[in-house]
């Protein structure tokens, strides 16, 4: 549906784009698989609603940046819409990465807030809400 619009913007993505294009799907992916790893055998939940971690996980991507899902997730729709050759679909990218910030900002943070307290406003101190950090903090106890 979003590609549908492509053609009333007067902009293309170039061929070139379509390699780096499947890089980003590659790299978002794996970032996402990875941190749902960390979510199941170190939180003991899963990324979904209805289960989520019991335990904070500060490891892993977690070291270098606070949402390395979100991260990965809208990493491979940027690549998708590089290798589908679509303005309309990077453009959305921008906008569905507005919305998670959002989300994070106003709800999800103060939701950990509540629930891990202060180990989890250590970790807001330490580590980095989309930048990742070049070196990983020391890890706590």
């Amino acid at each position: 549906m979003c590609r549908a619009l492509d053609k009333d913007i007067p902009l293309g993505v170039p061929k070139w784009l379509i390699a780096p294009g499947i890089a980003l799907m590659a790299a978002g992916a794996a970032l996402g698989l990875t941190t749902i790893g960390f979510f199941i055998f170190e939180g003991r939940g899963t990324p979904a609603v209805f289960d989520p971690p019991t335990q904070f996980v500060p490891h892993g991507p977690y070291r270098l940046v606070r949402n390395p899902m979100y991260i990965g997730g809208v990493t491979m729709l940027l690549g998708w819409a590089l290798y589908l050759r679509s303005v309309a679909m990077v453009l959305f990218s921008g906008v569905a990465f507005l919305l998670v910030h959002t989300f994070v900002v106003f709800a999800e943070e103060p939701g950990l807030r509540k629930r891990f307290g202060k180990e989890y406003e250590d970790f807001l101190r330490a580590v980095p809400r989309w930048i990742p950090r070049l070196t990983p903090p020391p890890l706590s106890k």
